[in-house]
C-alpha cells in the first residue's frame, strides 16, 4: 500500500503514468489499481483524478471513502494540488504475468 500526500504549497501531483512494469523479473505483473480517497473535497483545491483518453471519474471521486478500481494499465495523472493537502491510499492487485 501507498499513503500519498499532495500539498498545495508545493503544486504537489502526480505526472501520467501506468502501475505496470512490463520489463520488470518479477513473477506477478499488476493487474488492478486501487485508489482510495482519504480527504473532503473542502480540505484541498485542484488535485483532480484523471484517465488518459477516458471519461474522467470527477466528483464520484471526489468525497472522502470514495474508491476507484481501475486496470493497471490505464495511464493516469493527478492534477496539481493547489490548496490544501489532498491525501489517497493506494494498491494494487497482482497476478500472472501479462502475455
Amino acid at each position: 500500500m501507498q499513503f500519498t500526500e499532495y500539498h498545495g504549497r508545493a503544486q504537489g501531483k502526480y505526472d501520467w503514468h501506468q502501475d505496470v512494469w512490463l520489463e520488470s523479473a518479477r513473477p506477478f505483473d499488476r493487474k488492478l489499481s486501487v485508489v482510495a480517497q482519504l480527504s473532503d473535497p473542502e480540505d484541498y483545491e485542484g488535485g483532480s483524478f484523471e484517465f488518459f483518453g477516458l471519461q474522467q471519474p470527477g466528483v464520484s471521486f471526489a468525497p472522502r471513502g470514495s474508491m476507484l478500481i481501475f486496470p493497471s494499465f490505464l495511464q493516469h495523472r493527478v492534477l496539481p494540488v493547489t490548496r490544501g493537502i489532498r491525501r489517497s491510499l493506494v494498491s494494487w492487485i497482482e497476478g500472472p504475468r501479462w502475455r
